[in-house]
């Protein structure tokens, strides 16, 4: 028999509002860490409780700033110099996986040197969810569990009953996160085609496909100024579509994303808990991943096959 009383959920200061909610999904209190800070920010996260031996799971986003990062990266050496068994780092959120290829000159790629701390600092595993690139997990060398946000996004879109339905990639980098849920929902897929001036800025766009008369639902991993996303739903309306609404697993809503949401033609705009708000929005649907990083975490430790996990399409 597996013991479950070795699992220890830990929490780093940035995702403490989602690690209590898996935690109590997952059926145990978070374990007792504190994050001590010195004038001059430096952290130095302890272990208020024993770990040696234990399953150790890490919740952290990393989002910035970048002192999230650093924060996870200090408590994965700090559980492996406490003698834990196991260390799995659960990123809800992979920051800098946008930047994960050099495609101009002279630049890093930031998801690989993430990949590389994250394992020189002792980290067993990863568990996150919708890499904005999924071949980031060939930049691990230890497993990584690549969650699928459309466990919990599906259902709700089945729950609208939408006649006509439709989805939608707002650029072309998201074919295939739109093709998947429309293998799900064995329906029809168009694309939106953008071309951009400089990052977080397009330059044009246009439709590739027929929208007239559907309900359409555009699919990202990812929500910044929501400038792409507002506009491809402008353009979808003005192409005859009857509604348009977006799903997003992350919420970064930087910049003037709020007003870009709150003045667009969007029915409203779905999205998960993987990155705090920073306002409310009356277009805002919010659909927690804690229950699914639950399970995933106790299939792991229990050496089950997390495959059910996954909306077969």
């Amino acid at each position: 028999m597996v013991d479950t009383a070795s699992v220890k959920l830990f929490s780093g200061t940035a995702t403490h509002y989602l690690a209590k909610k898996i935690a109590n999904a997952y059926g145990k209190e978070l374990g007792a860490i504190n994050i001590q800070r010195f004038s001059d920010g430096e952290m130095s996260p302890s272990y208020d409780e024993s770990i040696r031996g234990c399953d150790v799971f890490l919740i952290q986003s990393t989002f910035p700033t970048s002192d999230n990062l650093m924060e996870l990266l200090l408590m994965i050496d700090a559980a492996r110099r406490a003698s834990a068994k196991y260390v799995t780092v659960v990123v809800p959120y992979f920051g800098y996986a946008r930047q994960d290829r050099k495609d101009k000159p002279r630049v890093a790629i930031a998801a690989k040197l993430v990949a590389n701390l994250l394992s020189a600092a002792g980290a067993d595993r990863l568990m996150t969810c919708d890499l904005h690139a999924g071949q980031i997990q060939g930049f691990f060398d230890f497993p990584v569990d690549h969650l699928d946000g459309s466990a919990i996004f599906a259902p709700y879109i089945e729950s609208l009953h939408l006649e006509n339905l439709i989805f939608a990639a707002p650029d072309v980098g998201g074919v295939g996160r739109a093709r998947s849920f429309a293998k799900i929902f064995e329906t029809d897929m168009v694309v939106c085609d953008k071309h951009r001036k400089r990052a977080n800025e397009v330059a044009s766009m246009q439709v590739i496909g027929d929208v007239e008369n559907t309900n359409v639902v555009l699919i990202d991993d990812m929500v910044d100024t929501a400038g792409t996303i507002t506009k491809a739903a402008r353009i979808i309306m003005e192409k005859g579509a009857k509604s348009v609404r977006a799903v997003c697993t992350h919420p970064i809503l930087s910049g003037s994303a709020y007003n870009n949401i709150n003045n667009s033609v969007l029915e409203e705009l779905i999205i998960s808990d993987t990155i705090p708000l920073k306002e409310e929005s009356p277009k805002l649907k919010i659909l927690s991943v804690a229950e699914l990083f639950a399970t995933a975490i106790r299939k792991v430790h229990t050496y089950e096959s997390i495959s059910s996990l996954f909306i077969k399409a």
